[in-house]
């Protein structure tokens, strides 16, 4: 039976950045060529979805009862997770259609990066998750891992919306800066995996004893 956890969150989230950062990493395209690009972001979305899945539901409850206006208000956590969860569904969809299209010969050298929609989704859930973390906590907490991971995480969703800008195509057919899409692709997905690493089980677990060591 399949129970949903922190640490497979982390651990899906983790592996999927992984094959995103290697699929924009510097040299890889180059050497690998576009067809493992693609599938590297291809099986990189679906950690990306799987994880995302399991964060909405760790989420808690959608609604939460406040002492003003209607007297219900929907978490702000709730809203981040459902948010980021339908923008990896996007990017299911963009790599996929990145995939397909290799088979077609003229289209051999596309390669995928952050599409529109699913980066406005990823910027949006980004900032609903440092404004659910504000609410709870105080603004500025270094002490603690989840703090840490919600700005990291900002910053890759950042990162992933610039990509998507230098990704854009115009209409005479030219990509508006590969080198801005591939880097923030790959920085992007180094925070994304950075953001999950400090708040998975393990680790967190080891800090003390490494500090006591």
């Amino acid at each position: 039976m399949f129970v949903p956890t922190l640490n497979k969150q982390c651990w899906g989230f983790m592996i999927g950045s992984s094959l995103f950062a290697l699929s924009s990493a510097p040299g890889f395209g180059s050497w690998a060529g576009s067809g493992a690009v693609n599938l590297c972001c291809f099986i990189g979305a679906w950690f990306f979805t799987a994880a995302g899945l399991i964060q909405l539901i760790l989420s808690g409850p959608v609604t939460t009862k406040v002492d003003y206006g209607s007297g219900v208000m929907v978490r702000a956590d709730w809203l981040a997770a459902s948010t980021q969860s339908l923008g990896t569904v996007l990017f299911n969809v963009s790599t996929t259609a990145a995939l397909t299209a290799h088979s077609i010969p003229s289209q051999r050298e596309f390669v995928w990066s952050p599409d529109a929609g699913g980066s406005i989704l990823f910027l949006i859930s980004g900032f609903l998750a440092v404004r659910g973390y504000r609410h709870a906590h105080t603004w500025f907490d270094p002490r603690s891992a989840d703090w840490w991971s919600v700005q990291i995480n900002l910053i890759g969703c950042i990162a992933f919306g610039v990509a998507a800008v230098g990704a854009y195509v115009s209409k005479a057919g030219v990509t508006v800066d590969t080198a801005m899409a591939n880097w923030g692709t790959f920085i992007g997905a180094i925070c994304f995996f950075l953001s999950s690493l400090v708040v998975l089980p393990a680790w967190t677990r080891s800090k003390p004893e490494a500090a006591a060591a």
